[in-house]
């Protein structure tokens, strides 16, 4: 049984827990944004390395290679740490932390840290982040009849284009940071998708959202203070069962 699990960001011991739940055969595929804003960035990506789990680039993935180099040069350059950019206001200060890159001063601003062994771990992950792939397509049978297409962001409206090498950078925009799709199918109810598309990216209240199209699996796992969010959700391909964890960090 295939199940794929929605956006991590960086919330280790909710993923350890989620996966306890689940059967112990489970092929593990994960729709990308595995870092920031959770503290344990690191130990997500490890799991998933290690275990050879299947995962697809997420938008935090790709905000974290346009702007992680630039935070390498800088500190090996002149120790300097610069956090006016996109990926570090979304939770990429949370993950340096986690790979020992950064550290909190009492005064609540931060210092990197200069460690070769740690900035090579860095840079080990960089370059296999920079491998994953857009989507991931499944011969696996679906109860919708369609073959499964595995991405970050919905892709449907696009998916027409994903052999284009003319549209490569707008098909992998849409596939990663879109939102409005999901929205303009909604509005389409006659709709019919060549293929059945599982993804994260924008949560979803309390549970994952299931239509004859699609299924959005986000279900806000790091939105502590939100009682709807808070949640790491599995859905499995074959059966259409979705199992629910609540974070770890909350308590009840």
């Amino acid at each position: 049984m295939h199940y794929v699990i929605g956006d991590v960001h960086g919330e280790y011991q909710t993923l350890l827990a989620l996966i306890e739940k689940l059967p112990k055969d489970a092929k593990l595929i994960f729709v990308g944004d595995l870092i920031d804003r959770g503290l344990e960035s690191k130990e997500v990506i490890a799991f998933v390395k290690e275990h050879k789990h299947q995962v697809v680039l997420g938008n935090h993935e790709d905000m974290m290679l346009e702007y992680a180099y630039n935070f390498l040069e800088d500190l090996q350059r002149d120790g300097s740490f610069h956090s006016n950019n996109m990926w570090l206001y979304n939770g990429g200060i949370e993950t340096l932390i986690s790979y020992g890159l950064l550290e909190k001063n009492q005064d609540g601003f931060y210092s990197p840290i200069d460690n070769k062994e740690k900035i090579s771990e860095f840079k080990a992950d960089l370059e296999w982040i920079k491998e994953l792939p857009i989507y991931i397509k499944l011969d696996t049978s679906h109860s919708s009849g369609k073959e499964v297409v595995i991405s970050h962001s919905n892709l449907l409206k696009v998916w027409d284009i994903h052999n284009d090498r003319d549209e490569k950078e707008r098909f992998k925009h849409s596939a990663i940071w879109s939102r409005e799709v999901e929205y303009l199918l909604d509005l389409s109810p006659d709709y019919e998708g060549e293929v059945f598309n599982i993804y994260g990216h924008t949560p979803q209240p309390f549970k994952p959202k299931i239509t004859k199209n699609y299924a959005n699996i986000d279900t806000g796992c790091c939105y502590t203070k939100y009682d709807k969010y808070g949640r790491l959700s599995a859905y499995c391909i074959e059966s259409g069962e979705v199992v629910v964890q609540k974070n770890m960090r909350v308590k009840g």
